[in-house]
């Protein structure tokens, strides 16, 4: 093919392409919800250069590196605290998290009950594969009873956590559940968890074929795709607490919570404006980003 021929990618203008190839694995599920990711981006009708993308640390936290958008690849477990300094700097910004079960719901547990507690207009997407994948397999807060990992080679004895159940019980405002099988539906869940207001959290099961796959003899990348297809019962609206995941046995999916609550940030405005009155300039408002930005200039002016 020569160079006059050659087609772009399709999703080229919103990844790095001086960076790809990326460095998953063949099968792995990642690949498949950024590309669902970018889709969801292109069809939400938002205003990419006022979106941003945080990760930790983890194979999914390599995610900020690939997306050609404003990204942070921050520390391991602080990716909600980072992308909640940056919402509250900048709270005209969409602030996406998209990072890995381990990364989340481990070392950054306290972080995403807290986030979800207080509402923080955050949009949350959680790669579960249950095992620490870049790390070497180890066991992790989602990996099933029964499932073997490096650390658990007579398989995992201690309950993992039912992410949908601990996001809805948290606070969150919008909680689904999909597969990377399910592409498109999960392409609608981050297209409406992108554009609610609030503490926003979608979990993408995945599979991690070259680690978790291979130590609990679950055949290849497609096999485990297989697995989704013909185990993921969708129910949308079920109780989240009967969502647990089983060691290969069947998986609720399905769009678990939508509901509207106040944000954090209407919360303290409206808090303030009953103490303060006329006197409060509201959080994040168009007359306080004029308020910033005039003090950010004249700082500048100071300076020089």
């Amino acid at each position: 093919m020569t160079a006059s021929t050659e087609k772009e990618h399709p999703r080229a203008k919103l990844l790095r392409m001086d960076r790809i190839p990326h460095i998953w694995c063949p099968t792995c599920g990642i690949g498949t919800a950024v590309n669902v990711f970018i889709q969801a981006l292109i069809e939400s009708g938002l205003n990419l250069k006022k979106v941003a993308v945080v990760s930790g640390i983890g194979c999914t936290g390599r995610v900020a590196g690939y997306v050609n958008l404003d990204s942070f690849h921050t520390t391991h477990g602080r990716a909600i605290p980072f992308a909640t300094g940056l919402k509250l700097a900048h709270p005209d910004l969409t602030v996406v998290v998209f990072s890995g079960d381990g990364d989340l719901v481990a070392i950054g547990g306290n972080h995403f009950i807290h986030a979800a507690r207080r509402n923080m207009d955050l949009k949350v997407f959680c790669v579960n594969n249950f095992n620490y994948g870049m790390t070497g397999g180890q066991v992790a807060p989602t990996t099933p009873v029964g499932a073997k990992t490096t650390t658990t080679p007579f398989g995992n004895f201690e309950h993992p956590f039912n992410l949908v159940h601990l996001a809805v019980s948290s606070g969150a405002v919008y909680v689904a559940r999909w597969t990377a099988l399910h592409v498109r539906r999960l392409k609608w869940s981050m297209k409406e968890a992108l554009l609610k207001p609030g503490f926003s959290f979608v979990e993408i099961v995945a599979p991690c074929s070259t680690v978790y796959a291979r130590r609990n003899r679950l055949g290849t990348g497609l096999d485990l795709m297989k697995f989704y297809r013909e185990h993921a019962k969708v129910q949308h609206g079920m109780d989240p607490r009967a969502a647990e995941i089983q060691f290969q046995k069947d998986i609720h999916v399905g769009k678990f919570l939508d509901i509207e609550k106040p944000t954090w940030l209407d919360g303290i405005n409206e808090g303030f404006s009953s103490v303060f009155g006329k006197k409060y300039v509201p959080y994040g408002s168009k007359a306080w980003l004029e308020m910033r930005s005039a003090s950010a200039a004249s700082a500048v002016k100071a300076s020089s």
